[in-house]
């Protein structure tokens, strides 16, 4: 590993976990719910779309506390000015700026953007470019093996990367024809990793303790970053954070402790949104929470379909009820 000057990268390299951006999901709420379990780790913005935020200033996408440090800004977009001007819009807030080159959604991957940016590394290369010269804080990338499993070129791009000013790397070990199917490949990681100087971080199917430790000894990365792993436990970043830090393996939440993050993630939403589109906008989270109870099915189809917070504060304490008469 070279020598890391910038402090903000030698902490997140120090710590070796991060929230990964997730669009539509890592919101502020979230953020702040698991920065109060991870305080060091590096915590990443759903994605921003430098379009949108050129035309509409959005307070609730771009809301941060002074306790979310360090924080990466991640845009989207495949216009070089239009990255840019976004940047600078965020760097107000951002510890680091990241560029979404990774998303393989339809919508994002048909628009020029995300994953489909692989296919284009020149066109990528200028967007760094422009975005290093455009703010004073460092600036990442987040990517793919590539967009097919023909057309790997994970370890050129990142070279590109890092020759265009890229200070830090997060690389998601599927292709963009996987989508989130198949199984991430940590060993391609390694590959990567002894190809460039600047610090790479492994993203994909890290879910645990476990998998952590098991990805950086294939990967050879510096860190990982976690993404899904995260929903429904918002200490799994802090867990693994303290893993790094001290080798002690604390044990994943109860069933009581995930309701009661649950209610707390709700109401938090509620407050930020208003209480029908906070609830609305909710409804995504309720099968990760509940994830492995006895009739989750069943409850999550009640949950997912009303707008009675009652009518939701008496299923999640039925559900504490069925699971302490099991024990």
């Amino acid at each position: 590993m070279p020598q890391i000057k910038n402090n903000i990268i030698k902490q997140i390299v120090d710590t070796k976990v991060s929230l990964a951006p997730l669009a539509g999901i890592t919101d502020y709420v979230l953020r702040e719910l698991i920065r109060e379990n991870a305080p060091r780790a590096l915590i990443t913005t759903e994605m921003i779309s430098s379009e949108a935020l050129n035309q509409v200033s959005d307070t609730v996408i771009t809301k941060r506390s002074p306790g979310q440090s360090p924080i990466a800004y991640q845009i989207s977009g495949h216009k070089p000015e239009l990255m840019a001007k976004a940047a600078k819009i965020l760097e107000e807030n951002a510890d680091i700026i990241d560029i979404n080159m990774g998303c393989p959604v339809n919508k994002v991957v048909k628009g020029s953007d995300g994953s489909a940016l692989m296919k284009n590394p020149a066109l990528a290369a200028d967007i760094v470019k422009i975005v290093r010269a455009s703010v004073k804080c460092p600036v990442s990338v987040k990517f793919r093996l590539g967009y097919t499993a023909d057309s790997m070129n994970f370890v050129e791009f990142g070279q590109t990367m890092q020759e265009a000013g890229a200070d830090f790397i997060t690389l998601h070990a599927r292709t963009r024809a996987q989508m989130y199917g198949g199984h991430a490949d940590w060993f391609k990681i390694k590959d990567l990793v002894n190809n460039v100087d600047i610090p790479v971080f492994a993203n994909g199917d890290v879910t645990s303790i476990e998998t952590a430790a098991k990805c950086l000894d294939r990967s050879h990365a510096a860190g990982v970053a976690i993404g899904r792993g995260a929903l429904g436990d918002i200490t799994l970043i802090g867990r693994v954070e303290e893993f790094f830090k001290t080798g002690k393996i604390i044990p994943p939440p109860s069933t009581r402790e995930k309701i009661s993050a649950l209610k707390k993630h709700l109401y938090s939403e509620i407050e930020l949104r208003g209480e029908i589109v906070g609830m609305k906008f909710f409804r995504k989270f309720y099968p990760y929470y509940i994830s492995g109870i006895k009739n989750a099915a069943k409850y999550r189809s009640i949950l997912v379909t009303t707008d009675d917070i009652n009518m939701i504060e008496e299923v999640l304490n039925y559900i504490l009820k069925e699971e302490v008469s099991m024990l």
